[in-house]
């Protein structure tokens, strides 16, 4: 997990993963630092939510509706985990991939996308 922490004017800090991304022209190191979730017992990689939440609700996993329009979160019934996302599928990055990868050991891997 590499970025930089971006601090606002209200004090409010956040980790702007790949910077270079968004400058003009990309270049071809700031596409190699993509990331990528892969369910390893499917070999499957999570390109979407649905997909995610197939794989989720399989392992046992329930959507929760904690009031916050902008997350999708999801919980066992078994532990105290919850994972948190970003409903909007273009902000999921590593940082909420290894929080899958903490919360499910043996079953998520994060890879790099070449």
């Amino acid at each position: 997990m590499s970025g930089v922490w971006v601090f606002k004017n209200n004090g409010v800090i956040r980790l702007v993963e790949n910077p270079g991304e968004t400058a003009e022209g990309g270049g071809q190191q700031s596409s190699s630092r993509r990331k990528v979730l892969v369910h390893l017992p499917s070999g499957q990689a999570v390109t979407s939510y649905a997909s995610l939440e197939r794989i989720l609700f399989g392992l046992g996993w329930e959507r929760y509706y904690g009031g916050d329009p902008d997350l999708l979160q999801f919980h066992k019934r078994s532990s105290i985990d919850l994972i948190s996302l970003p409903r909007d599928f273009h902000r999921f990055n590593s940082v909420y991939m290894y929080d899958i990868v903490v919360k499910n050991p043996n079953l998520f891997h994060v890879r790099d996308i070449h």
